[in-house]
């Protein structure tokens, strides 16, 4: 095979194939400051975590294990955070908690966290497009809402909605990539952007 007919049959079989990439977009007011003091001993985090699907959300309890296997994940290779203690807010909590509310529950726990995080679940699944102008266009995508406050001085830290999403054109992705998908889009929002 020649190398012009190798290069053509390469780039062939990626479009056929596809080209995943990664899109991140964030609004709010997201770190400005790494989670933990650098040089400082690890922290204790207390995170709350929820889901707010639209009324269509299919398959939401397999959404909400992959959703909480990610941030296991997160939090258990994020080496400032010596301990974080990940707790799901009940489908009674309707509303989503205030910063208040956030604080008097982080007050609660034995021993007090040093940082307090909620994380709010509104999107988290695979997604197909069919049709112009690309035939087919797919990708996984993950909205969270992410605040982070300070249990001492009761600061916000960040208050932060992340759309993360990888895929594009002939990519066709189902749910196997879920937790992973999940953990880097905490990444994202979790990570202050270099100035």
């Amino acid at each position: 095979m020649s190398r012009l007919s190798l290069s053509a049959a390469t780039l062939l079989c990626a479009a056929l194939l596809g080209c995943a990439s990664t899109r991140v977009e964030t609004t709010g007011t997201p770190l400005s400051a790494a989670l933990c003091p650098p040089g400082g001993p690890p922290l204790s985090a207390r995170v709350y975590w929820m889901a707010q699907w639209r009324p269509d959300q299919k398959e939401p309890e397999r959404r909400e294990a992959a959703a909480l296997q990610g941030l296991q994940d997160y939090f258990a290779t994020t080496p400032c955070v010596g301990r974080a203690d990940i707790r799901r807010l009940g489908a009674e909590t309707a509303a989503v908690p205030t910063d208040e509310q956030l604080l008097r529950l982080a007050a609660a726990a034995t021993p007090a966290p040093d940082r307090v995080l909620l994380v709010v679940v509104r999107e988290l699944g695979p997604r197909l497009v069919i049709g112009i102008p690309a035939l087919v266009e797919g990708s996984t995508e993950v909205v969270l809402e992410v605040r982070v406050l300070d249990v001492r001085s009761a600061a916000t830290l960040a208050n932060a909605r992340v759309h993360w999403e990888n895929g594009g054109t002939f990519v066709v992705k189902g749910v196997k990539t879920l937790p992973q998908d999940m953990r880097a889009a905490l990444q994202s929002v979790l990570t202050p952007k270099a100035p």
